[in-house]
């Protein structure tokens, strides 16, 4: 059974910085494609980046590009969003996410199997 285990949320003043962390726990690490997504209350999961099992390939939306950044440590099974600039729009609930199957496109959260709890991000003006 695959777990994911966020960590890294919290209050950040509007221009700064924080990394989400997603700790993997279960199958073959590498085996896994992971994702982040965001959600606001009462608004669509929205899909922010994604990163291939090998580490080797990645997609970001392109709104967040060059501002958000993901990667994956292999020898820590774990999965990091690092997010600069930040603006109070940023501010969301994250949310981990893991695949192994091969779907045709990773942006959609029906892509995904395993979810972590959602750290909140709140970004205050």
């Amino acid at each position: 059974q695959v777990q994911l285990v966020e960590s890294g949320g919290g209050l950040v003043q509007a221009g700064g910085s924080l990394r989400l962390s997603c700790a993997y726990s279960g199958r073959t690490f590498s085996n896994y494609r992971m994702g982040w997504f965001r959600e606001a209350p009462a608004k669509e999961r929205e899909f922010v980046a994604q990163i291939s099992g090998s580490g080797g390939s990645t997609y970001q939306t392109d709104y967040l590009r060059g501002r958000f950044t993901i990667s994956r440590d292999k020898a820590k099974n774990t999965v990091y969003l690092q997010m600069n600039s930040l603006n109070p729009e940023d501010t969301d609930t994250y949310y981990c996410a893991a695949t192994n199957r091969q779907n045709r496109s990773f942006i959609g959260r029906e892509a995904y199997d395993y979810w972590g709890q959602g750290p909140q991000v709140t970004v205050s003006s």
